[in-house]
C-alpha cells in the first residue's frame, strides 16, 4: 500500500511533479495530511483520508472544514515530542503502508523543519520500507547497509539519463559503496562523513543503482534541467 503524506512546506504543482517523477502517485494511495499540509490536497488532485496534527497551522476553521467533509481527524496536543509530519508518517506505518511518498517536506520558510524531515528517513519504523521525500526538483531516499539478510543493501535509481545523483554518508562513514549506471563509478569504496566526493554524480543509464555494505547513505536525485 502506498501512502502519501502531505507536509506543510512547498509541495510544488501536480504538473511539475508528474513531469519530473512520472508515476509518483498511485491512484489508490492513502493520503494523510500533516496539519497545514491539508491545503495542498486540492491543487494536487488528492483526496485526504486522514488528518494528523495539533492544528496550529491549519487553524480551527480549517480543522472544522475537514471534519464536515467526513475526513478522519486525529488531533495531537501542541506540546508534543514529534512534529506533525512525523506523526503522519508513523500513522501511515501503523496502517500498513510499505511505500511512503512525503510531499511538502523540503521547501518552506524554516530550514530546521526541512532538516528534521530529512532526518525522518532514519526512523526505525521505516526500515525496509520504500520511503522518499519528493519535490519537483528533488527526490530523497536513504539506504541502510547491510540488508535484513546480512548482505549488502541495494537500491535501484530509475530516471532520466543526465540527471544528477548525490550520495552522502549519514552519521558515519559509508563502507563498500558500489555504483552502476553513474558517470563517476565507485567499486566497493568508502564515502567519508564530511567529505563531498559523492556530490553531483550523473546518471548514464535509465536504470542506475547503488550497493552499500555498511552504514547509511542519503541519496538525492536532482533533474539536470529543472521544469519551469
Amino acid at each position: 500500500m502506498q501512502a502519501i503524506v502531505l507536509a506543510d512546506g512547498d509541495a510544488g504543482s501536480r504538473d511539475r511533479l508528474d513531469a519530473t517523477w512520472p508515476g509518483w502517485a498511485r491512484p489508490d494511495a492513502l493520503v494523510i495530511a500533516a496539519d497545514g499540509g491539508a491545503r495542498h490536497a486540492v491543487g494536487l488532485g488528492l483526496r485526504i483520508e486522514r488528518w494528523v496534527g495539533d492544528g496550529d497551522s491549519l487553524g480551527e476553521a480549517g480543522v472544522a472544514e475537514l471534519i464536515a467533509a467526513g475526513i478522519r481527524v486525529e488531533r495531537a496536543p501542541p506540546d508534543k515530542d514529534e512534529s506533525d509530519t512525523e506523526l503522519a508518517v508513523l500513522t501511515a506505518c501503523g496502517l500498513g503502508a510499505d511505500e511512503l511518498v512525503i510531499l511538502g517536506a523540503l521547501g518552506g520558510a524554516r530550514v530546521d523543519h526541512a532538516l528534521a524531515n530529512v532526518a525522518l528517513l532514519g526512523l526505525p519504523e521505516l526500515m525496509g520500507l520504500d520511503v522518499r521525500l519528493l519535490a519537483a526538483d528533488a527526490r530523497l531516499r536513504q539506504l541502510h547497509g547491510p540488508g535484513a539478510d546480512g548482505a549488502a543493501a541495494h537500491l535501484d535509481l530509475e530516471g532520466r539519463v543526465g540527471d544528477l545523483v548525490t550520495l552522502l554518508p549519514v552519521g558515519e562513514d559509508a563502507e563498500g559503496v558500489t555504483t552502476r549506471g553513474l558517470r563517476f563509478a565507485l567499486d566497493d569504496e568508502p564515502l567519508r562523513v564530511g567529505r563531498t566526493r559523492g556530490l553531483s554524480n550523473v546518471r548514464t543509464a535509465r536504470l542506475a543503482g547503488v550497493t552499500l555494505r555498511q552504514g547509511r547513505l542519503l541519496i538525492v536525485e536532482t533533474p539536470a534541467t529543472l521544469p519551469p
